[in-house]
């Protein structure tokens, strides 16, 4: 009988109680080019056995002490996590029972005692044919699932970089910096946990916030980019980038981007009601425009624009704090001051690049 030279290298577990049975089936392996064999006379050693080596073949007998066969293939199917186990029954009995419930144990195949060499050898050789191929089947699927994890990551990071670079695009066209869209939504992901939200919905926030002010690419650039104050009309027009980012994001339903609509239309809203474009007031602003909505003013505040110079810390906590009940949810700026370290520390990271002291930009003081 021709055995595959890979069967040879099977790691075989024989179980029995009885010694002589063992050392019968271990000479009937190793004579036949087996050499990796293992063999236990007590049924409780088993289970850790199998962990320990996860043998591609068990041969286990029925009528035992301690544990019997069927007790043992309990253990064991709790412990294989491969759904497949190569369990080879040994056993006296041939009624139907016996066979069937080892069957619904697990069992894939039978030999009866006593032994018949050809008979041992053809059922090892096809119950290591079998899993051969199962293992094969199983790396196969394990490094299909490994290459769907990287493509998928690949594919979400792409999203996730194309959503940074819209934000980026209506912030430049504003005359800011990428790195204000980088700070805030980072301040948002600190306060939207500490706040209670899940790891899921805080980095959603994250990566949904820079999108933000994404409207203001509707805007246009006599209003956008004027100098000095806008009058009455222009600013009309200007509170309009919320619903017109609103409307550049509305329509699909993932997480992400429904998020990023949300915050865009309600970022500018005020606790008091006295914001824009729909005067919500209290917890009728989502919770997310609530949060971008301070992370925002703080990193305006304390960043230096062509128009302005940097507010220092100390004022521009003072300004939200008094600003609490009035244009800030009181919880969230209780929840921005507690985080407050975590946020510094990414202000001093993403600082903002020098800039050239002769270069100015036209902009209005209002819009920020």
């Amino acid at each position: 009988m021709t055995t595959n030279v890979k069967h040879l290298d099977a790691n075989i577990l024989i179980v029995d109680d009885q010694p002589t049975n063992v050392k019968l089936l271990q000479r009937m392996l190793e004579g036949s080019g087996f050499n990796n064999i293992s063999t236990t006379t007590d049924s409780r050693e088993v289970s850790a056995l199998y962990q320990n080596n996860r043998f591609d073949l068990v041969l286990l007998d029925i009528n035992m002490p301690h544990l019997n066969g069927f007790e043992v293939m309990a253990e064991l199917a709790a412990v294989e996590r491969d759904s497949y186990l190569p369990i080879l029954v040994l056993t006296a009995q041939t009624d139907n029972e016996t066979r069937l419930r080892a069957l619904d144990l697990g069992a894939k195949d039978f030999l009866t005692k006593p032994f018949d060499r050809v008979e041992v050898l053809t059922r090892i050789r096809n119950m290591l044919e079998v899993r051969l191929l199962h293992n094969q089947v199983r790396d196969q699927n394990k490094i299909l699932e490994e290459k769907v994890q990287i493509r998928t990551k690949e594919l979400l990071d792409t999203r996730l970089e194309i959503i940074r670079r819209l934000g980026r695009a209506a912030e430049y066209r504003d005359n800011e910096t990428g790195f204000h869209i980088i700070r805030m939504s980072k301040f948002a992901q600190s306060i939207g946990r500490s706040y209670g939200m899940s790891d899921y919905d805080a980095e959603i926030l994250l990566h949904a916030s820079p999108m933000h002010d994404i409207g203001k690419i509707g805007i246009p650039d006599r209003i956008l980019l004027k100098p000095g104050q806008l009058n009455e009309e222009e600013w009309e027009i200007m509170k309009t980038h919320a619903i017109i980012g609103a409307e550049i994001l509305s329509g699909h339903n993932s997480d992400l981007i429904e998020t990023a609509r949300i915050i865009a239309l309600t970022h500018h809203e005020r606790w008091d009601g006295t914001g824009y474009p729909n005067k919500l007031a209290g917890k009728d602003i989502p919770l997310v425009g609530r949060i971008v909505a301070i992370c925002d003013v703080f990193d305006a505040l304390t960043s230096e624009r062509p128009y302005k110079r940097p507010w220092s810390i100390e004022e521009a906590l003072k300004y939200i704090e008094e600003n609490a009940g009035k244009h800030f949810d009181p919880d969230v700026v209780t929840i921005f001051l507690h985080v407050l370290p975590d946020i510094l520390k990414v202000k001093e990271q993403y600082e903002e690049p020098t800039r050239d002291s002769a270069v100015v930009f036209p902009m209005q003081i209002q819009k920020a």
